[in-house]
């Protein structure tokens, strides 16, 4: 029995020292005593004595929560004393007392000014007890708090004010590390005079507002820059008009003999016509100067499954000297010191050149005086401009819609920049020498598919057909004219070559719209094409 007692009373004694440390338990942690003072100008000065603790202790104070649909409300903490600010973060060493002031901490709510802070927030140790004392400009309307999470509802352990109501007193116990103690107190409208701080927070459909003053702003924006874009077509991207008389149609022979409207040859009316350099431009150009005897085509003979080709022959005899610089550059590209050369060589190792021939063809038509100004440079120039114009379009609207609710007045840049350079191609305008040509290439155009050629002469007939035929590349009308040519010779007998063109055994110039046609695509993919590297 005796053990028995003795059991029991150390039991007892167990349970007694447990009930002891269990309060004791409970309180660890710091102590908070904090006097918060509103002034005027809506400041509230800050007050903290730190105790129950030692070393180095972190407070992250909340400076930003959600005010509305599309605002953020601001705490602004300053003239920190006894502690050290970093950001948001607050370090002590406790024990320590530390005075700071914040900004924004009131706001009106009804007929009340409300003092709203979180007197107790982000400490990384927990809290034993904590006290708040305020006093403010006026007598205290009203008052509550909150403990726990910030997002908690429940009441803290005491919320009190004086006998004479110009001082609100909190207290609670046992706070968690993160947790809070939100204290709000009502006081007359307009006692400190304070306001909330608010920061616009960014939503798409804030920073893109459609509203009246938007709306009629980007409108106005619009016209302005599109009608200035109209404005500088209309005085700068223009054809220079030309008389009446100038315009309709045109007779290119003469005597029998075939004389292009204004000696303008097939490279330089394409050019002239769309404002660029193109592959077909030097396609024909090929053609034209074997029709004007400096080279001869050859169709070479293959099997039914093979691949056309065509051998280019250097005539000796044919008078360089008169090319024009686009022309020579054009036959020295093809041959490079060679007597003739397949067509099929010149596919990957011609485009080089290309460039070249391009090049001098946009001089050219600068020096005929058709253009003040080299097209393609034209086109780049304005082009550039509107491509730069997008992207200060796209750096303002973002900056008016990070910073504003103006957006849209962006997005008016944008699309003016984007109607510049797609209009820069349509920039390259012609002087009134070259409308003139136009309208007489034109002119020639409607002769040359009018049917209408007059009476030929039998024997200038294949020449004559024949300088048609380049022109005919330029206007998309190689299968008319090549079977204009084929029948010269008429009542469909068979004809051997022409003095340009000569066709392999067995062929005739009743194939000769087939091969023409297929000629003109393939040297216009050769010239084109780019030397591919063999992969592995």
């Amino acid at each position: 029995m005796t053990g028995i007692r003795l059991m029991l009373a150390g039991l007892g004694a167990a349970v007694l020292a447990l009930t002891a440390v269990a309060p004791a338990m409970a309180q660890a942690g710091i102590s908070d005593e904090i006097t918060l003072t509103l002034g005027k100008g809506g400041t509230l000065h800050v007050v903290e004595k730190i105790t129950g603790g030692t070393g180095e202790l972190r407070r992250t104070f909340l400076t930003r929560t959600r005010y509305d649909d599309d605002n953020d409300r601001l705490y602004q903490v300053s003239n920190v004393k006894g502690g050290k600010l970093t950001g948001d973060v607050l370090t002590v060493t406790a024990p320590a007392t530390v005075e700071y002031d914040v900004k924004g901490a009131v706001t009106a709510s009804g007929d009340v000014e409300e003092l709203r802070w979180f007197a107790v927030n982000g400490w990384d140790t927990p809290v034993a007890k904590a006290t708040v004392k305020v006093s403010g400009p006026g007598p205290v309307q009203a008052l509550s708090c909150f403990a726990g999470e910030l997002t908690s509802a429940i009441g803290c352990t005491s919320a009190s004010m004086n006998h004479t109501g110009t001082e609100a007193d909190f207290e609670q116990e046992n706070l968690a590390p993160g947790q809070a103690l939100t204290v709000v107190v009502g006081y007359p409208k307009g006692a400190s005079g304070g306001g909330p701080i608010l920061e616009k927070r960014f939503s798409l459909a804030s920073a893109f507002t459609l509203d009246t003053v938007t709306g009629g702003a980007l409108a106005g924006l619009l016209v302005l820059m599109l009608g200035g874009l109209g404005l500088l077509y209309w005085t700068r991207g223009r054809d220079a008009r030309v008389a009446d008389h100038e315009k309709g149609a045109v007779d290119p022979v003469q005597n029998g003999h075939f004389s292009p409207p204004d000696g303008v040859r097939p490279g330089q009316i394409g050019t002239l016509v769309d404002e660029q350099a193109d592959v077909v431009d030097v396609t024909a150009t090929i053609v034209d100067l074997a029709v004007r005897g400096y080279l001869r085509i050859d169709e070479q003979p293959r099997q039914t499954y093979d691949a056309p080709d065509w051998m280019l022959v250097r005539l000796p005899s044919a008078p360089t000297g008169t090319l024009l610089p686009y022309e020579q550059a054009l036959y020295d590209a093809i041959f490079e010191g060679r007597d003739s050369v397949l067509l099929s060589q010149l596919s990957g190792s011609f485009a080089r050149h290309l460039g070249e021939v391009r090049d001098a063809l946009y001089r050219d038509v600068v020096k005929q005086g058709w253009f003040a100004r080299r097209p393609d440079t034209e086109r780049t120039r304005w082009t550039l401009i509107g491509v730069v114009l997008i992207g200060v379009g796209v750096l303002a609207t973002v900056a008016l819609a990070w910073f504003t609710t103006y957006g849209l007045l962006g997005l008016a840049v944008i699309i003016a920049g984007g109607a510049l350079a797609v209009g820069g191609q349509y920039m390259p305008a012609k002087t009134a020498k070259g409308s003139a040509a136009l309208a007489h290439t034109l002119g020639f155009r409607e002769y040359l598919f009018s049917g209408e050629l007059g009476e030929v002469p039998e024997q200038h007939r294949v020449e004559l057909f024949s300088r048609y035929l380049p022109y005919a590349v330029i206007f998309d009308g190689v299968e008319h004219w090549s079977r204009v040519v084929a029948s010269v010779t008429g009542n469909g007998h068979q004809a051997d070559n022409l003095y340009w063109y000569h066709g392999p055994a067995e062929w005739d110039l009743s194939n000769f719209a087939g091969s023409m046609r297929t000629f003109t695509t393939t040297t216009s993919g050769a010239i084109s094409a780019s030397r591919q590297f063999r992969t592995l």
